[in-house]
C-alpha cells in the first residue's frame, strides 16, 4: 500500500513538473516569427523589425558563462564572418538581465546582441521558456527566421559544438533555393 501511494505522489510531481514546464507553442514553419522587444547587453532595446531583409539566427539558451552556453556563443562567434556572408545576423536571447551579458559578451568578446527577456514572455512566445514554478530558463532552441520575418527552420535539439556549422549549411541551402 505504501508502493503505491508513493507511486500516486510520484506520478502527480512529474505530471506537475511536466504541467509547469510546457511553455508556449513552437512557433512553425512558414509562420510570421513572434515580435518582440528586448533590451541588448548595453540596455539598447531591440525589436524583430529591425531585423526586416536579412536572415536571423535567434537563439534562446539557458545562461551566460555556462559550459554548453559558452561553447555556442564562441562557435557563433568564430563562424560569424561566414553567416554575415550568407547574409545572416546572430541574436541570442535567455533570461539573464542585461549586466549578465555585459559580462559574458565582453569575457568571450562576442560581437553578437544578446538580448536580455527577464519577463520571460519572449522565450514563452517561441515555445522556448522552461518553468519549473521558482525557476525559469530559456531553453536551448534556435530560430532561423526568413528576411520576411518568417520562421523558415526550427532546431529543437542542439548540438552546441556542431550547431553553427549546421546553421551555416542549412543557410546555404536556403540561399540557393531563393536564387
Amino acid at each position: 500500500m505504501k508502493w503505491l501511494i508513493l507511486f500516486g505522489l510520484f506520478a502527480s510531481l512529474a505530471l506537475l513538473v511536466n504541467q509547469m514546464a510546457r511553455a508556449g507553442e513552437l512557433p512553425k514553419v512558414g509562420e510570421a516569427a513572434p515580435d518582440f522587444e528586448l533590451p541588448d547587453q548595453n540596455g539598447v532595446k531591440h525589436t524583430l523589425k529591425e531585423f526586416a531583409g536579412k536572415w536571423l539566427v535567434l537563439y534562446f539558451y539557458p545562461k551566460d558563462d555556462t559550459p554548453g552556453c559558452t561553447q555556442e556563443a564562441c562557435a557563433f562567434r568564430d563562424d560569424l564572418h561566414k553567416l554575415t556572408a550568407l547574409g545572416a545576423q546572430v541574436v541570442g536571447i535567455s533570461v539573464d538581465d542585461s549586466n549578465s551579458h555585459a559580462e559574458f559578451a565582453k569575457k568571450y568578446h562576442l560581437p553578437f546582441l544578446l538580448l536580455a527577456d527577464k519577463t520571460t514572455a519572449v522565450a514563452a512566445q517561441y515555445g522556448a521558456l522552461m518553468n519549473l514554478g521558482f525557476i525559469k530558463f530559456a531553453k536551448r532552441y534556435t530560430f532561423l527566421i526568413d528576411p520576411q520575418g518568417k520562421v523558415a527552420k526550427v532546431y529543437e535539439k542542439v548540438e552546441t559544438s556542431k550547431h553553427s556549422t549546421e546553421i551555416i549549411e542549412d543557410l546555404k541551402q536556403l540561399t540557393e533555393k531563393g536564387k
